[in-house]
Protein backbone atom coordinates (compact mmCIF):
# COMPACT_ATOMS: atom_id res chain seq x y z
CA UNK A 1 0.00 0.00 0.00
CA UNK A 2 3.02 2.48 0.78
CA UNK A 3 4.05 1.75 -2.85
CA UNK A 4 1.31 2.12 -4.16
CA UNK A 5 0.28 5.69 -2.30
CA UNK A 6 4.07 6.64 -3.62
CA UNK A 7 2.89 6.55 -6.79
CA UNK A 8 -0.59 8.37 -6.89
CA UNK A 9 1.74 11.23 -5.27
CA UNK A 10 3.94 11.23 -8.01
CA UNK A 11 1.32 11.36 -10.51
CA UNK A 12 -0.89 14.36 -8.51
CA UNK A 13 2.82 16.21 -8.78
CA UNK A 14 3.64 15.54 -12.48
CA UNK A 15 -0.27 16.49 -13.10
CA UNK A 16 0.23 20.04 -10.72
CA UNK A 17 3.91 20.82 -12.95
CA UNK A 18 2.25 19.98 -15.60
CA UNK A 19 -0.33 22.70 -15.34
CA UNK A 20 1.76 24.82 -13.73
CA UNK A 21 4.49 24.60 -16.56
CA UNK A 22 1.48 24.92 -19.10
CA UNK A 23 0.37 27.97 -17.35
CA UNK A 24 4.30 29.52 -17.60
CA UNK A 25 4.57 28.73 -21.69
CA UNK A 26 1.02 30.64 -22.17
CA UNK A 27 2.26 33.53 -20.09
CA UNK A 28 5.55 33.65 -22.07
CA UNK A 29 3.75 33.12 -25.41
CA UNK A 30 1.02 35.99 -24.44
CA UNK A 31 -1.60 33.98 -25.69
CA UNK A 32 -5.01 36.43 -24.90
CA UNK A 33 -7.18 34.42 -22.82
CA UNK A 34 -10.77 34.78 -21.52
CA UNK A 35 -12.25 33.44 -18.46
CA UNK A 36 -15.54 33.99 -16.02
CA UNK A 37 -15.77 34.78 -12.56
CA UNK A 38 -17.99 32.01 -11.24
CA UNK A 39 -15.95 29.09 -11.39
CA UNK A 40 -15.84 26.66 -8.63
CA UNK A 41 -13.31 26.98 -5.69
CA UNK A 42 -11.88 23.20 -6.05
CA UNK A 43 -9.10 21.35 -7.66
CA UNK A 44 -6.17 23.04 -9.39
CA UNK A 45 -5.15 24.13 -13.33
CA UNK A 46 -4.28 21.68 -15.38
CA UNK A 47 -2.16 21.53 -18.69
CA UNK A 48 -3.23 23.66 -21.76
CA UNK A 49 -4.20 21.95 -24.80
CA UNK A 50 -4.33 23.49 -28.16
CA UNK A 51 -6.13 22.83 -31.91
CA UNK A 52 -3.86 22.01 -34.67
CA UNK A 53 -2.57 24.67 -36.64
CA UNK A 54 -4.46 26.73 -38.86
CA UNK A 55 -7.57 25.38 -37.17
CA UNK A 56 -9.99 26.77 -34.92
CA UNK A 57 -13.14 25.63 -32.46
CA UNK A 58 -16.21 25.50 -34.58
CA UNK A 59 -18.12 22.84 -31.64
CA UNK A 60 -17.84 21.58 -28.64
CA UNK A 61 -19.01 18.03 -26.55
CA UNK A 62 -18.95 17.72 -22.74
CA UNK A 63 -18.64 14.51 -20.40
CA UNK A 64 -21.41 15.15 -17.91
CA UNK A 65 -22.02 11.97 -14.96
CA UNK A 66 -25.92 12.02 -14.27
CA UNK A 67 -27.92 12.50 -11.51
CA UNK A 68 -26.51 9.79 -9.09
CA UNK A 69 -29.35 10.33 -6.42
CA UNK A 70 -30.00 11.47 -3.08
CA UNK A 71 -27.49 8.82 -1.58
CA UNK A 72 -25.08 9.09 -3.80
CA UNK A 73 -22.29 11.38 -4.91
CA UNK A 74 -22.49 13.65 -7.87
CA UNK A 75 -19.98 15.71 -10.12
CA UNK A 76 -21.52 17.30 -12.47
CA UNK A 77 -19.41 17.94 -15.77
CA UNK A 78 -16.18 15.99 -15.74
CA UNK A 79 -14.56 17.73 -19.32
CA UNK A 80 -14.93 19.59 -22.07
CA UNK A 81 -13.76 19.09 -25.35
CA UNK A 82 -13.24 21.49 -28.25
CA UNK A 83 -13.93 20.43 -31.96
CA UNK A 84 -11.38 22.39 -33.74
CA UNK A 85 -11.90 22.67 -37.62
CA UNK A 86 -10.95 24.64 -40.55
CA UNK A 87 -13.92 25.97 -41.24
CA UNK A 88 -17.44 25.74 -40.38
CA UNK A 89 -19.50 23.27 -39.94
CA UNK A 90 -18.69 21.19 -43.42
CA UNK A 91 -15.76 20.18 -41.95
CA UNK A 92 -17.08 18.81 -38.73
CA UNK A 93 -15.79 15.36 -40.69
CA UNK A 94 -12.43 16.24 -39.99
CA UNK A 95 -12.60 17.65 -36.88
CA UNK A 96 -9.78 17.33 -34.70
CA UNK A 97 -10.97 17.23 -30.68
CA UNK A 98 -8.50 19.06 -28.31
CA UNK A 99 -9.59 18.72 -24.18
CA UNK A 100 -7.40 19.47 -21.32
CA UNK A 101 -7.53 17.34 -18.02
CA UNK A 102 -10.78 15.49 -17.97
CA UNK A 103 -12.86 13.54 -14.68
CA UNK A 104 -13.33 10.22 -14.55
CA UNK A 105 -16.94 10.06 -14.45
CA UNK A 106 -19.47 10.47 -17.04
CA UNK A 107 -20.46 10.37 -20.18
CA UNK A 108 -19.27 12.67 -23.54
CA UNK A 109 -22.05 13.86 -25.30
CA UNK A 110 -21.99 13.93 -29.36
CA UNK A 111 -20.68 17.56 -30.41
CA UNK A 112 -22.79 20.48 -30.89
CA UNK A 113 -22.10 22.44 -33.67
CA UNK A 114 -22.07 26.19 -34.94
CA UNK A 115 -24.15 27.02 -38.33
CA UNK A 116 -21.74 26.64 -41.31
CA UNK A 117 -19.25 29.62 -41.18
CA UNK A 118 -19.70 30.19 -37.76
CA UNK A 119 -16.94 29.60 -34.52
CA UNK A 120 -17.07 29.75 -31.25
CA UNK A 121 -15.77 32.54 -29.71
CA UNK A 122 -16.76 33.28 -25.92
CA UNK A 123 -18.85 31.06 -23.39
CA UNK A 124 -20.89 30.98 -19.86
CA UNK A 125 -20.41 28.72 -17.08
CA UNK A 126 -23.09 27.18 -14.75
CA UNK A 127 -22.00 26.29 -11.69
CA UNK A 128 -23.62 24.95 -8.30
CA UNK A 129 -22.94 27.25 -4.98
CA UNK A 130 -20.74 25.84 -2.67
CA UNK A 131 -23.91 23.66 -0.40
CA UNK A 132 -21.34 23.57 2.99
CA UNK A 133 -21.66 20.77 5.64
CA UNK A 134 -22.04 17.56 4.63
CA UNK A 135 -23.85 18.44 1.64
CA UNK A 136 -22.87 16.85 -1.97
CA UNK A 137 -21.22 19.64 -4.07
CA UNK A 138 -20.59 19.36 -7.23
CA UNK A 139 -18.95 21.79 -9.06
CA UNK A 140 -19.69 23.29 -12.66
CA UNK A 141 -22.32 21.26 -14.23
CA UNK A 142 -23.35 22.92 -18.16
CA UNK A 143 -21.70 25.34 -20.00
CA UNK A 144 -22.75 27.60 -23.29
CA UNK A 145 -21.23 29.24 -26.15
CA UNK A 146 -21.72 32.00 -28.26
CA UNK A 147 -21.10 31.82 -32.06
CA UNK A 148 -19.54 34.59 -34.39
CA UNK A 149 -23.28 34.47 -35.77
CA UNK A 150 -24.96 35.58 -32.68
CA UNK A 151 -26.22 32.10 -32.22
CA UNK A 152 -25.89 30.33 -28.63
CA UNK A 153 -25.19 26.52 -28.18
CA UNK A 154 -26.12 24.96 -24.80
CA UNK A 155 -24.54 21.41 -23.71
CA UNK A 156 -26.16 18.44 -22.10
CA UNK A 157 -26.13 19.24 -18.66
CA UNK A 158 -27.59 19.23 -15.77
CA UNK A 159 -29.81 21.95 -14.48
CA UNK A 160 -27.91 22.36 -10.85
CA UNK A 161 -26.25 25.83 -10.25
CA UNK A 162 -26.99 28.86 -11.83
CA UNK A 163 -25.37 30.78 -15.48
CA UNK A 164 -22.51 33.40 -14.27
CA UNK A 165 -21.86 36.63 -16.95
CA UNK A 166 -20.87 35.65 -19.91
CA UNK A 167 -16.73 35.74 -21.01
CA UNK A 168 -15.17 38.44 -23.05
CA UNK A 169 -15.39 37.58 -26.66
CA UNK A 170 -12.03 35.84 -28.31
CA UNK A 171 -12.44 37.79 -31.70
CA UNK A 172 -11.03 35.31 -33.63
CA UNK A 173 -12.14 32.26 -32.27
CA UNK A 174 -11.38 30.07 -29.52
CA UNK A 175 -8.01 27.63 -30.34
CA UNK A 176 -7.20 25.91 -26.72
CA UNK A 177 -8.75 25.16 -23.39
CA UNK A 178 -7.24 25.06 -19.75
CA UNK A 179 -9.76 23.01 -17.09
CA UNK A 180 -9.55 23.30 -13.54
CA UNK A 181 -10.17 19.93 -11.76
CA UNK A 182 -10.51 18.21 -8.47
CA UNK A 183 -8.92 14.69 -8.73
CA UNK A 184 -10.52 11.61 -7.28
CA UNK A 185 -10.48 11.79 -3.40
CA UNK A 186 -11.03 8.18 -2.50
CA UNK A 187 -14.22 6.64 -1.06
CA UNK A 188 -16.71 8.31 0.70
CA UNK A 189 -15.22 11.68 -0.15
CA UNK A 190 -16.91 14.06 -1.85
CA UNK A 191 -16.12 14.54 -5.20
CA UNK A 192 -16.81 17.62 -7.37
CA UNK A 193 -14.50 16.52 -10.94
CA UNK A 194 -13.85 19.70 -12.82
CA UNK A 195 -14.91 23.48 -11.42
CA UNK A 196 -13.67 26.01 -13.71
CA UNK A 197 -12.17 26.49 -17.46
CA UNK A 198 -10.80 29.11 -19.55
CA UNK A 199 -9.89 29.82 -23.22
CA UNK A 200 -7.22 30.75 -25.37
CA UNK A 201 -7.98 33.12 -28.70
CA UNK A 202 -6.64 32.39 -31.59
CA UNK A 203 -4.18 34.62 -32.94
CA UNK A 204 -4.70 33.81 -36.66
Amino acid sequence: MGGMAGFKGFVVWVVVLSGALAERRGALEGLPMIEVSNGGPWGAWAWQEMCPEGTYATGFSIKVEAYQGLANDDTGMNGIRLHCTQGGRGDQHQDHAVESQSGMWGKWSDPIWCPPGGYLQRFSLRVERIRGGLKDNMGATNIRFACSGGENLEGHGLSWGEYGPWSPPCQKGLCGIQTKQELPRGALRDDTALNDVRFLCCNH
